[in-house]
Parts: structure tokens; C-alpha cells; sequence
């Protein structure tokens, strides 16, 4: 049975692993929490008060009759499972751990498994569980890929059996569970990213219960590495202490102190780099952000304290969202994940930098748009009978304030105002109802678990603490439309209070706020949001709607630019473009680098912890399987425009599975496919206009106005961006098309990335083919040479300056790879000028060692993308080349002849190089050098 289109049917919790929670979709006594510099205005304790005012709003802090908070399983309510050094901090609940502060399950007071990547977690009675997956299995009849949490060791102390397992601190990204028997105290401190346990424990000696009887490769006293079901792992004690092996039982007496570590290590051979930040225990991790001139910063840091010595550094595995936007030095060594390679990092901080990911209030007008017809369309809406279609609760009443709230801009744009006016008072009415306590639809405040709850509640936003992010996006955004035409509105003193609340809940940038936790559903590390409030999944955490998480960081971008609050401006920009990488990669596989080879689907519609499925909460119909991760669409969707061709392979599989176009969520894939292929969504839209349902937050008007607009401009091109992130390119036939929307109230101009600028009025949108305008200075191509050097991340570049590095290839695991890149390390440069030199091809020197392995291949595959569209229009597959079994470099080139030759080459024009390099044979890893003369490649183009 399937729910009304838009949202999943309630989550059955108790089906694991393959199912999560789905995350959808009088007189007052008043204690002020002042938040300075967070802006986000006047808080109230809900200690005595019974209505707390907002503003013009207010809530309340105490539910309305008959309704639930959080719960157990069986309905059994539920506080949050923390030590009392923890119990006035807000929990980030929908987090990758949240399980340790929510028993969701009544017979399951330790937690359910966590993964932190690397490392998978489970607390036990007698302390905590630690894996290293690197396996995947198929599940689901081939619908879902998984690397689920097993159990190599487990990490305690001698004679500890806890009754529970509490959080007892957390930062954002590492948490720190608490064991105590009485007798017996830990704590540990794991975290995204952290190849190290640190523990600290009291009354017993280190205890290390391997799963297995370990090998021991290493032994030096109070330093052991062991093999435990094939990962290597060092065991680090306090100097003076030596680790005794009886078995599967691993003990060090801890001398007096309270400390000891371990490692899960890429090799042997890394034991001595581990070892030099075994004592520098991780004490926190923080974020910092900055959204300035149409790039988006953002810097990874962990502080430490050191138990012996000196040393305050660290190493991180950085996820392939991160890696792929840091230019920091890398070391050779890497991981497995579920979210593809993961590569190390000496050091305690990184940085990342990309691209503004940019939010239009509409997208812009365009000579493609009937004026008449979309009148006609958008007075079906204004003049519905019901333009909320009955909606009560939280999820839908956001839906349909999302969908007036997109054609706002649209009927301002037309010059329709009486209809733009029309539907700015609908969404005044019901936000205002659902803003003020006392009626039939209300927010109410929990004191225990510190969160804004709107009843009527749906899909477990009340009593599992799921969606909060996916439902209040809409009223955010719905808002911040409201705020673009009546600031008054807005302010502080009216509605902007409550807004302003909502983002609280949802999406706190502040870490010193006592009544909401900070960015409670968004992982900082992981790039993305988890949706389940307790995580209580044998598969982890989960997240389906990303694209409902995304709304709620447009609505952020326009609000905080509506309103003046940058703070919140660039706090949108960061989530969105973080999460816009993580969205590509692990939702959607751009780069065929994610998912397994064995996973037979390019694209999945929910990420778990352990991996991914092709399912959704409440249908297999293959239409919603894609498009609940399009949905909706606004000027906040353009960032899917960045993977083209992931976009094209997405609607053919689709189409493959519903075994022909889709027939009853048409218009949301429509709008996606307009995205990459604009004339191909129109033609669609041209044939089936006529007699189709629009899907429950959708509506004719926008569809129509945003696929003609789209084959009118051409698809979004986002290798451009603008300096202020309310700004977009759009291309066509080698024009592009800017357009900026200035909240401000004086005019500015708006300079691009390509060097073109564009005049905006003072609240007002512009669009124009710009002036100035040329290569990109952030990504040089051919005109300062043809030879692009490897770098370690994955980039191709002309600079001639930097350190010799390595690269890890990836084991062919013993099947014949050969032509098929498995695994590929890959290279690529974007935005490549050129013309094609005639009589020349393309040539590469490589430097690649085997080391003592034997029968290793690496093989090379270039490919050019010839306008950067995402469609890869040339590859050149070569010969592999039969690495020796004796340590030390050996030269690959393109001598060894090509083995494969597809399509044909013609002249860049902000094109794209790819570089991928992979063992074809064998059953090791192998290196490629990086960073000299003897690793690059040269294309044949002037």
C-alpha cells in the first residue's frame, strides 16, 4: 500500500536492518536565554510558564491533551540516556550515536550499532564493540548495499558489566560513552574520521576481547599490533605496561594511570605513525565556516591533550566529499567506507573549499514563458477551493506552503501582484495559525530532550524525534519568501521570533545555546543530515528526502538574506554546499566511485550508516525510489545541475525500472531532467501536460514555468558562481545567462567566477548575458600549458610546484579488471580551454610500483568531457602495464598502446580531463607517484 504522494507511509521501527526511521517526511512566567552573536533572538525557559511569547507568536511547554513526546518502542515515554556531567546539555539527537542517549528499544539499554567510519561501534555490558567492515553484502533482493557493523573486538576493562551505556560528552562529530558497573568505570572517545578508540578507565586492568584468536605481527611491551579477521589493529598501553595475550583475551595492567588507545591500522607497515599519536587523546571536535566571494571554507578541527610526551597531533580519514576539495597533504595510506575510499591525514585540522552552491527566489524570467497561460495556471491555485487540501499536520501543511510559496516570486515576476498578494495572505494565515498557541495546530516545547515539537505531529516527528529539518523547512522558506515582500512581517517583534525558533530546533549554529542542541540533524563531517531522532537501526542512521534537508538550507540562504542576518546566510550556503557534494557521491554515485560493483543501481534513495538502498519508507514504485530526492523543487534545487550526467543515468534507470516514463510523479522528474537535459524535459512535458495529477506539492504553474524557463536559458552551469550566494548561471549553446537576486536596499553589482559582472537593483532580481567574463583564475586550463602534473586528491593542474607524493591503487581482489576501471584513483581538471592539435594524441608518463607483490597490472583510462556538461564524450582505455615483484618505481606510458577507443575528440570548451588509474590484475595495492614531471599527462590541444 502506498501513502498520498509526497511523503512516506509511518515507519515501522521494529523491521531491521533494511528500514529506518523514516524521517519525514495564559499569564506566562518567562526566563530570556540571551544568544548573542547567533542572532536568532529572545529564547524562554518552559520551567513554570504554560504559553511562552514569540514575538507577535508564541509556543507552548506543555503538550496539547492526548497527544506523545518521545517514546520507546512500546510507548513507553523516554528521557535522554546521559550521565549527569551531560543531563542540562541539549542531545543532538539524529546524529550518527544517537542511540546512546535514546532507548528506543526497552530491552536495549547500551546502544544499537554506530558508524563512525572507519570504525563501526556497539556498546555492550562489558564495554564497547569496534569493526572495520570493508566487505559489502547485497541485500534486499538486490535493492540495498551494506558494510554492517561486526565485531572484531571489543574494548573494555577486566571484569566490567555495566547495567547501561550513557553519553557522557559530546562535540561535533565525537561522542564519548560512559560504562560503570559500581566498581568499574570507561569512557571512550570515537568519532567520524578517527582511526583511534581513546579510553579512560578505573577499577580494572585494559581488557581487549578479540573475536577471534589474534595474530600477533608486532609485540614491544606496552605497544602490540594484532590481526583480528584480517584487519590490522595496534593496542597502545601506558609506558611501563606490557599487553599479555591468553587467547582471545588481551590484558595491560595500566600502572596507575587510567589511559590506553587503540588503532585499526591501514597496514603493518603503518604501525610506527600510529604509534606517534597513540597518547594524543582527542578531547573535542568543532567546525568552522565561511561563506565569502562565491566559495564556501570549511575547517576540520580536533583538540587534543597528550597523556605521555609531547605530541598534540592526530591522524583523520577525510570522506571522498572532503578529499575532493582539499588542497592539504594527504598521506598514501586509506580506508574503506560505505561512502567510498577514505583517505588519511597527519594532522588535527583540514580545510575544505568549493563552490557556492546558489539559491534564486524564482528562477529568472525568460522570453519561453506564455504570460497567459501561467496566469492561468497560477489562478487555479490562488482561486482553489482549499489551497491546503485538508492538511493538518506538521509535514503537510509544509507541503503546501511550499508550493504557494514558489509561485510567489513567479506571479511578481509576470506582473500578476493581486495574485502574488493573494498567496502571500494564504501563507501569512497559516503560519501565522500554526505560530500562535492555543488553536487547533500548535509548537510545543520539550524541557527533557530540548526541542520544538509542532502538533498534530506526523511520521514520528513527536514521538521518535524524526524529520524535524524535513517538515519546518517549508515553513522556513515559506517565510523567507514572505520576508523578500514584507520585511515587517518578519521582524523580530512579529514573526520573525518564531521563525527564527524553528531554525533553533532544527539548525542551531550555536554551540552555547542551553535550550536547543547545535545543527541537531546535521552531521558536519558525515556532509549531510541523518533523520531518525533515536538511530536505533541495526544499519545505523538514515536519511532518504536529502533533498527536504536541502529546502531547509535554501530557506536559510533567502530568509538570512531577506532578513540581514548573514550569520544565518552563510550557515545555509555551508549546509547546502556541503550536503550538495555528500548528495552526489552518496546518493546519486556522480563519479561511479561509491557504491559497489556488485550493487546493480545508480542511484539509491535512502544512505544508512552501513551504506545504502534502493527503496523507500513507504513504496517500491521506482518513480518515488528517484524522485524523493528531487522533491521540492525550488531555487534551491539548481546544485543538482552539478553532476549532468549522474542526472541523465538517474532518469534512464527510472525509466528502465518502471518500465517506461513516469507516469504519476511526471512533473518532478520532468523539472530534474531539465536540469541536465533541458530540451528533453520540454519534450516531455509538451506530451503529457494534459490530464496529468501534479504531485501534492507541485503545481502546473510552477512545472511549467520552470521547464520552459530551463529550455529557454539552458540548464544551470555550475562551474560559474556569483559573490553573493542568491545568485546562478544558466548556458546555452555556449551562452550563459546570469542572474542574481539583490535582498539588499541599495543596488549592487554581482561579479562571477568567469569574470563577468551583472547590475542588480535594490530588491529586485536581474538578468543579463553579463559583462566582462573569461577563464575561471580558480581552475586554469591549456593556455598555461597542456601538461597536467597528478596531485595527490584527485586533480589534475599546470602548477609545477609542490612535494612528490603517492597515491594507493586499489586491489584488483584477484578478478581480471582489465578495460573496466575497479576501484580507479581518479584525476580530473575542469574548465579546460583548448583547441584540438591535429596529428597529436594523447600521452602520459606514469611512475607505478608493485612492490614485492606479484602479477599486478595498472592500467590507464583518459577521458574528456568536451563542454563540461557532465557527458564524457572521448575515453582512451590503454594497455596495462606488468608491474615487477622488486620495490622501487617503474615508468608507465601510453606506448603500451591503447586497448580501447571511444567516441571522438573535438575542441574544449570548459571541458573536463579525467585521469583514472586502477590494478586490472591481482590481488594487492600498488602506488602511483604524484607531484613530479614523471606523473602527468599531456592532451593533444593548444
Amino acid at each position: 500500500m502506498r501513502a498520498l504522494s509526497g511523503a512516506p507511509c509511518p515507519p515501522r521501527d521494529e523491521v531491521l536492518p533494511v528500514q529506518a526511521s523514516l524521517s519525514r517526511p495564559a499569564a506566562a512566567t518567562i526566563l530570556a536565554i540571551a544568544l548573542a552573536a547567533v542572532g536568532l533572538g529572545p529564547a524562554a525557559s518552559p520551567a513554570a510558564a504554560a504559553t511562552i511569547p514569540a514575538g507577535s507568536g508564541s509556543y507552548t511547554d506543555s503538550r496539547p491533551a492526548g497527544t506523545s513526546g518521545p517514546t520507546t518502542n512500546t510507548g513507553a515515554p523516554v528521557t535522554p540516556k546521559v550521565t549527569a556531567a551531560a543531563r542540562n546539555k541539549p542531545v543532538p539527537t539524529n546524529d550518527w550515536w544517537s542511540s546512546l542517549a535514546y532507548q528506543r528499544y526497552g530491552d536495549n539499554p547500551y546502544s544499537t550499532p554506530m558508524y563512525g567510519h572507519p570504525l563501526t561501534y556497539q556498546a555492550t555490558s562489558g564495554g564497547l564493540e569496534v569493526g572495520y567492515p570493508t566487505t559489502p553484502a547485497i541485500v534486499g533482493e538486490g535493492r540495498q548495499y551494506e558494510y554492517a557493523h561486526k565485531a572484531d573486538l571489543t574494548v573494555g576493562l577486566s571484569g566490567l558489566n555495566s547495567p547501561d551505556t550513557k553519553a557522557d560528552d559530546w562535540s561535533d562529530w565525537t561522542v564519548t560513552p560512559y560504562w560503570s558497573d559500581g566498581t568499574r568505570t570507561l569512557r571512550t572517545t570515537i568519532g567520524h574520521g578517527m582511526p583511534f578508540v581513546y579510553a579512560k578507565g578505573s577499577g580494572g586492568d585494559a581488557r581487549i576481547t578479540t573475536a577471534g584468536t589474534p595474530t600477533v605481527f608486532a609485540d614491544n611491551g606496552n605497544v602490540l599490533g594484532v590481526t583480528v579477521a584480517g584487519h590490522h589493529y595496534a593496542l597502545f598501553a601506558p609506558t611501563g605496561s606490557d599487553w599479555a595475550v591468553s587467547g582471545s583475551t588481551i590484558t595491560a595492567g595500566l600502572g596507575g594511570k587510567d589511559y590506553f588507545s587503540l588503532a585499526v591500522l591501514p597496514s603493518t607497515d603503518a604501525l610506527a605513525t600510529y604509534r606517534k599519536y597513540a597518547f594524543s587523546f582527542v578531547t573535542g571536535s568543532k567546525v568552522a565556516w565561511e561563506s565569502a566571494g562565491g566559495t564556501v571554507r570549511a575547517t576540520y578541527s580536533l583538540t587534543t591533550e597528550a597523556k605521555e610526551g609531547s605530541e598534540r597531533g592526530t591522524i583523520q580519514a577525510l570522506y571522498r566529499h572532503q578529499w575532493l576539495h582539499t588542497t592539504d597533504a594527504l598521506t598514501p595510506y586509506t580506508y574503506v567506507s560505505p561512502r567510498g575510499t577514505m583517505k588519511v591525514r597527519e594532522s588535527a585540522s583540514f580545510t575544505t573549499s568549493q563552490r557556492n552552491q546558489g539559491v534564486l527566489p524564482a528562477l529568472p524570467a525568460s522570453s519561453g514563458v506564455d504570460k497567459a497561460r501561467l496566469t492561468g495556471y497560477l489562478n487555479e491555485v490562488a482561486n482553489a477551493s482549499d489551497p491546503f487540501s485538508g492538511a493538518s499536520d506538521t509535514y503537510w501543511t509544509g507541503k503546501a506552503l511550499g508550493r504557494l510559496a514558489q509561485l510567489v516570486p513567479v506571479a511578481d515576476q509576470i506582473g500578476q501582484p493581486g495574485i502574488r498578494d493573494k498567496l502571500l495572505g494564504l501563507m501569512k494565515g497559516r503560519l501565522q495559525e500554526w505560530f500562535t498557541a492555543g488553536g487547533a495546530a500548535e509548537f510545543s516545547y520539550d524541557k527533557d530532550w530540548k526541542t520544538l515539537t509542532g502538533y498534530p505531529a506526523s511520521y514520528g516527528s513527536d514521538t521518535e524525534l524524526n524529520d524535524h529539518h524535513f517538515h519546518y523547512s517549508y515553513y522556513v522558506y515559506a517565510a523567507a519568501v514572505i520576508a523578500q515582500y514584507d520585511q515587517a512581517w518578519a521582524a523580530d517583534s512579529a514573526w520573525g521570533t518564531m521563525v527564527k525558533t524553528l531554525v533553533r530546533d532544527t539548525a542551531n549554529p550555536s554551540r552555547t545555546d542551553t535550550a536547543y542542541p547545535f545543527l541537531r540533524g546535521f552531521d558536519v563531517y558525515a556532509g549531510h543530515s541523518w533523520a531518525s531522532g533515536h538511530q536505533g537501526f541495526a544499519a545505523g542512521n538514515n536519511q532518504e528526502s536529502s533533498s527536504e534537508s536541502v529546502n531547509l538550507s535554501a530557506g536559510l540562504v533567502l530568509w538570512g538574506s531577506a532578513t540581514g542576518d548573514t550569520g544565518l546566510r552563510d550557515l545555509g550556503s555551508y549546509l547546502l554546499t556541503t550536503e550538495s557534494e555528500a548528495i552526489t557521491q552518496y546518493w546519486f554515485d556522480a563519479d561511479q566511485q561509491v557504491f559497489p560493483g556488485s550493487f546493480g543501481h545508480d542511484t539509491v534513495g535512502m544512505v544508512w550508516g552501513s551504506g545504502g538502498a534502493y527503496s523507500t519508507w513507504w513504496t517500491a514504485n521506482p518513480e518515488e525510489i528517484h524522485g524523493i530526492n528531487v522533491l521540492p523543487v525550488t531555487g534551491g534545487s539548481l546544485h543538482l545541475a552539478r553532476a549532468k550526467a549522474a542526472v541523465k543515468r538517474n532518469i534512464a534507470e527510472m525509466e528502465r525500472e518502471n518500465g517506461g516514463p513516469a507516469v504519476e510523479w511526471r512533473d518532478l522528474l520532468w523539472q530534474f531532467e531539465s536540469l541536465a537535459d533541458p530540451a528533453a524535459a520540454k519534450a516531455k512535458w509538451d506530451a503529457g501536460n494534459a490530464g496529468y495529477t501534479p504531485e501534492q506539492g507541485e503545481s502546473k504553474a510552477h512545472t511549467y514555468h520552470w521547464i520552459t524557463t530551463l529550455d529557454s536559458l539552458g540548464a544551470p552551469d555550475m562551474t560559474v558562481s556569483g559573490d553573493i550566494p542568491t545568485s546562478a548561471v544558466f548556458a546555452k549553446n555556449g551562452v550563459r545567462t546570469y542572474s542574481a537576486h539583490n535582498h539588499g536596499s541599495t543596488a549592487r553589482t554581482v561579479t562571477f567566477s568567469d569574470g563577468a559582472t551583472l547590475s542588480v537593483p535594490a530588491r529586485s532580481t536581474a538578468t543579463g548575458t553579463g559583462t566582462g567574463g573569461g577563464p575561471d583564475p580558480e581552475e586554469p586550463g591549456p593556455s598555461t600549458g597542456n601538461t597536467f602534473r597528478l596531485k595527490s586528491g584527485g586533480t589534475l593542474t599546470t602548477a609545477t610546484d609542490g612535494a612528490a607524493g603517492a597515491d594507493t591503487l586499489a586491489s584488483a581482489d584477484g578478478v581480471n579488471r582489465d578495460g573496466t576501471p575497479y576501484k580507479p584513483t581518479v584525476y580530473e581538471v575542469r574548465k579546460v580551454d583548448g583547441k584540438l592539435s591535429a596529428g597529436t594524441s594523447t600521452t602520459f608518463r606514469l611512475r607505478v610500483d608493485a612492490g614485492t607483490k606479484v602479477g599486478l597490472a595498472p592500467q590507464a583510462r583518459v577521458s574528456y568531457d568536451l563542454t563540461g556538461d557532465g557527458t564524457f564524450d572521448r575515453t582512451e582505455t590503454f594497455r596495462y602495464f606488468a608491474t615487477d615483484p622488486v620495490t622501487g618505481w617503474e615508468e608507465y606510458t601510453q606506448a603500451a598502446g591503447t586497448a580501447a577507443v571511444t567516441g571522438s575528440l573535438g575542441d574544449l570548451k570548459g571541458g573536463t580531463v579525467r585521469l583514472e588509474v586502477w590494478n586490472a590484475l591481482g590481488n594487492g595495492t600498488s602506488q602511483v607517484q604524484t607531484g613530479t614531471d614523471a606523473a602527468v599527462v599531456k592532451i593533444p590541444y593548444v
